[in-house]
C-alpha cells in the first residue's frame, strides 16, 4: 500500500488553482489491482490538478510501455499505448452514476486517492488490437515462423473457389 501513497492527494491543503503531480508507475503499482491486465510496464503520468471552488477537473496524460504477447505472431513486444483522459469531480452528497466522467464527492473529503483512476485509464488506452508496429525498428521481435504460416494459409485461402450454393442458383433466375 506504501506504493499507492503518492497517488492520495490531500484535496483540503490545497488552494484554489492548477496544480501539476507526475508520477513514474510501473509493476509495484500493477500489483494492487486483482486481476489486472497488465502485471509489468513503465507509465508516465501527468495530471493536471484544476481545484475550484465547486468541482475538481483532473487531466489525466499519460504514455508508456507493456508487455504483451503480439495477436498477430503471438510474440513477447512491448506494447507503446498513451492517452488523455478528462474526470471531473464535483462537491455533492447525492451521486448520479449515469455520467461515466463525472464523480460526486462530499465537501468533508479531506484526501482524493486518484490511484484507481489512474489505474481505469491506463487499462483504457492498451489497444484493443496488440500489433507492433514493424515499421518502428529493424531488429523485428516477430515470430517469423508463424507470419510464415499465415502467409501460407491466405494464400491457400485466396487461391480455392467458393463453394457453389444452390440456394443461390434459384434466386439468379428470378427476374
Amino acid at each position: 500500500m506504501e506504493s499507492l501513497k503518492p497517488f492520495l492527494i490531500p484535496i483540503s491543503g490545497l488552494k484554489v488553482g492548477i496544480h501539476q503531480f507526475d508520477y513514474q508507475i510501473d509493476e509495484t503499482f500493477f500489483q494492487h489491482f486483482e486481476n489486472s491486465p497488465i502485471r509489468t510496464g513503465k507509465v508516465q503520468l501527468s495530471l493536471e490538478f484544476d481545484k475550484r471552488s465547486d468541482m475538481i477537473i483532473l487531466g489525466f496524460d499519460l504514455k508508456g510501455k507493456t508487455p504483451m504477447a503480439c495477436d498477430r505472431c503471438t510474440a513477447d513486444i512491448d506494447l507503446p499505448f498513451e492517452g488523455n483522459y478528462t474526470l471531473i469531480i464535483k462537491y455533492e452528497n447525492e451521486s448520479d452514476d449515469t455520467e461515466s466522467d463525472l464523480v460526486y464527492i462530499s465537501r468533508e473529503e479531506t484526501i482524493l486517492d486518484v490511484s484507481k483512476f489512474a489505474y481505469e485509464y491506463i487499462c483504457l488506452s492498451i489497444p484493443l488490437i496488440k500489433v507492433y508496429d514493424c515499421d518502428q525498428e529493424e531488429a523485428l521481435p516477430c515470430n517469423t515462423s508463424i507470419l510464415d504460416r499465415l502467409n501460407q494459409q491466405f494464400e491457400e485461402d485466396n487461391d480455392e473457389e467458393p463453394p457453389n450454393n444452390p440456394i443461390w442458383d434459384v434466386l439468379k433466375d428470378l427476374k
